[in-house]
């Protein structure tokens, strides 16, 4: 089940909010935390076992990793922490990366003529983030910033929130957690503050990402032989945008679907194309995902405290595991690193901040930070690193090739048109935020946005989705 799906959209949603809205307020966690968990089996069938096995696990631990847990000892209360982390990191290596390393030995056993089994183990749905939630949940039990939950209704909630359980917001134990006991409210105006914004990222992800989607895969399932210039580039542009509306249209279903529960889950995405400089850009982007590893592993590595050698090896660490963390594949690794490189570089040369309002320099940081962040998202999306290589080439040598028979044909003039009129995402301003702008501007041209979006865009959304055109969010994977 997705948010995209007709069961979603037409049974699950109206059937959770009327319950939240009708039953009493004290049974509210119970009915979010039992939907969650309803919504989350019927896409990841028996792997819900393990997520109610972390569950369990990080629950217990939390209550005895309280500072006030006297009788524990402080030093018992370090053992348990790095022991439930250590679980929590196991539990991801295992079922995310087993196959990828035990097919690494295969490749080495086979150049010396021998053997080695590979493991093939289904990747559960959404674990990477909810890996990270139960990591920020005790951390933040163990500094003292939050105590732990007693009531364990609501702490299946914090983890198993449907809005944000499979692809994010990441959100951090301490900014959710004095919304997670029973008594918060829950109004009809929470409603009608997050279904503009629901709304919106559907439209986003239906419209914009779904359109375009089987034409850009078809550009990087170009052979390399076959790959040309003009392939490169709208493989390469078109990704660019798919992956942008596709996981920010699901951030701002997500914060819809919380604020429509009474939550306020953190923004995800703040214009990151209209960045100039990849610093910029990793403030922008999955901002939820980079506020997790500064918290939770650049400033506890040293940060930038300990001189500027410790500070680059410290964006070194944290953008390999930026990269792993999304995907157990060479090219995931290799995209990591080459944003990590340049973070370092921008900070070895000072040019992380654009001082100054000459606007030629600024436009042209704004289309060198573009150009990269494209390059880096080839690399993401390519199945293996020499492919990535072969349409990063095809890039800069202009060819008169053109076309490809099957290219031609995914390009219709619908996804051509949705494309282009798509490309206005690299050419606006820094602000306002669009998905804020709707949910809480008064304006005159927020409201007839908001009663755009949920007319036509919605109408048209429903007829694409009627007509089985929707897929699953591309973050799912991860």
């Amino acid at each position: 089940m997705y948010f995209s799906s007709p069961l979603f959209l037409w049974y699950f949603l109206p059937a959770v909010l009327i319950a939240v809205l009708v039953l009493p307020r004290s049974w509210r966690n119970g009915i979010i935390a039992i939907a969650s968990l309803f919504f989350y089996t019927s896409g990841a069938g028996s792997t819900v076992l393990l997520l109610l096995a972390c569950m369990v696990v990080n629950y217990f631990a939390g209550r005895l990793l309280e500072p006030r847990n006297e009788p524990f000892g402080r030093d018992n209360r370090h053992v348990l922490l790095a022991a439930t982390i250590t679980v929590n990191i196991g539990v991801l290596a295992i079922w995310k990366y087993a196959g990828f390393a035990t097919q690494q030995f295969a490749n080495l056993a086979k150049l010396f003529g021998g053997d080695f089994p590979i493991a093939h183990i289904a990747l559960p749905i959404g674990i990477s983030f909810y890996t990270f939630h139960h990591i920020s949940y005790i951390v933040d039990i163990y500094r003292g910033e939050r105590r732990a939950l007693r009531n364990p209704v609501s702490f299946a909630m914090y983890i198993a929130m449907f809005p944000q359980l499979i692809a994010g917001p990441i959100v951090r134990y301490r900014e959710i957690a004095d919304q997670l006991p029973q008594r918060r409210t829950h109004r009809l105006d929470d409603i009608a503050a997050g279904f503009p914004r629901f709304a919106f990222g559907l439209c986003k992800k239906v419209i914009v990402a779904d359109s375009i989607g089987p034409f850009v895969d078809k550009c990087f399932d170009t052979p390399p032989g076959n790959m040309t210039f003009a392939i490169a580039w709208l493989g390469a542009i078109g990704y660019t945008i798919q992956l942008y509306f596709d996981f920010s249209g699901y951030s701002d279903m997500a914060i819809g679907l919380g604020r429509m529960l009474g939550l306020r889950l953190p923004e995800n995405f703040a214009r990151p194309y209209s960045s100039t400089t990849i610093t910029e850009f990793w403030r922008r982007w999955h901002m939820s995902l980079s506020r997790w590893f500064r918290d939770y592993v650049y400033i506890p590595l040293g940060g930038n405290r300990h001189g500027k050698a410790r500070t680059y090896r410290n964006l070194a660490i944290v953008f390999v595991l930026t990269g792993f963390w999304h995907g157990a594949n060479w090219t995931f690794l290799v995209w990591g690193l080459f944003h990590g490189l340049l973070l370092i570089i921008e900070r070895i040369g000072g040019w992380q901040e654009v001082r100054g309002a000459n606007p030629v320099p600024y436009l042209l940081r704004r289309v060198l930070t573009l150009l990269l962040v494209v390059i880096g998202w080839v690399i993401f999306k390519s199945h293996d690193i020499g492919s990535a290589f072969v349409m990063i080439g095809h890039l800069f040598a202009p060819d008169t090739e053109g076309l490809t028979g099957i290219v031609g044909a995914a390009l219709t003039n619908q996804r051509l048109t949705i494309g282009i009129l798509a490309l206005a995402v690299f050419f606006l301003p820094k602000q306002p935020i669009t998905g804020i702008f709707l949910e809480s501007g008064r304006s005159v041209v927020a409201n007839t946005a908001r009663v755009g979006i949920m007319t036509a865009g919605l109408a048209y959304s429903f007829i694409l989705i009627a007509s089985g055109t929707f897929s699953p969010f591309l973050y799912y994977q991860f």
